[in-house]
């Protein structure tokens, strides 16, 4: 008769949920590579650095050396494969984007509520850890736009937020940290940025934008 394996814990079910996200950064920075007609070296680049920029940045700005990519290559095997189906599916990943959208957003919410707790062991003050945190979960996308010379998704997506939910997310553990459990604090605040990530792409949460005469849109 054969055993059961044993169940999951919930830490393995966030770094289950962490590699997923890996994956889909790294597709979507593929799939702009291709729009962008990459050769298969600067697709797999790009997608690597959307999956893995975000973390080695996290690590760098709180004294984890070298980035966790490198100590557990997982991470970068996983960057590679959805760099690798992002170049290998092509504009037909575009039928997927909603998906990946969903998993996109655990990803920044992972890595940004991650990033925080790091930064608050590290000793960070309040501002310092919501900024470390923010750009855990941002950074390997602006250094993917940065790369394919766009503009930073960042600085102009009010629609739907992202850098704003990261921060808030951020905020979030800041505040819950002295009076819960370090997984605690991660958990609400990656919570938080998924639903403000939700409720901005229903068009209910929005950031203003100041309108300057004849300025394009």
């Amino acid at each position: 008769m054969h055993e059961l394996a044993p169940p999951l814990t919930l830490e393995q079910g966030l770094r289950w949920l962490d590699l997923i996200g890996i994956l889909a950064f790294a597709m979507s920075g593929a799939l702009l590579g291709v729009r962008k007609r990459f050769d298969l070296f600067g697709v797999v680049v790009l997608g690597c650095v959307t999956a893995v920029g975000g973390g080695a940045i996290r690590d760098t700005l709180t004294g984890q050396t070298p980035p966790l990519f490198l100590r557990d290559e997982t991470y970068l095997w996983m960057a590679l494969l959805g760099a690798g189906l992002g170049f290998a599916l092509g504009e037909g990943l575009a039928r997927f984007e909603r998906t990946l959208s969903v998993f996109d957003t655990v990803g920044l919410a992972l890595f940004a509520a991650s990033g925080a707790v790091g930064a608050i062991n590290f000793g960070l003050g309040p501002l310092g850890v919501v900024f470390a945190g923010m750009l855990s979960g941002v950074g390997g996308g602006i250094v993917r736009d940065l790369i394919a010379n766009e503009v930073p998704e960042v600085m102009y997506r009010r629609d739907q937020l992202y850098a704003t939910a990261a921060a808030a997310g951020a905020l979030v553990v800041v505040l819950l940290h002295p009076h819960v459990t370090s997984f605690q604090a991660q958990l609400g605040g990656a919570l938080t940025i998924v639903a403000l990530r939700w409720l901005s792409r229903r068009g209910w949460v929005s950031l203003p934008v100041r309108r300057v005469p004849g300025a394009r849109d």
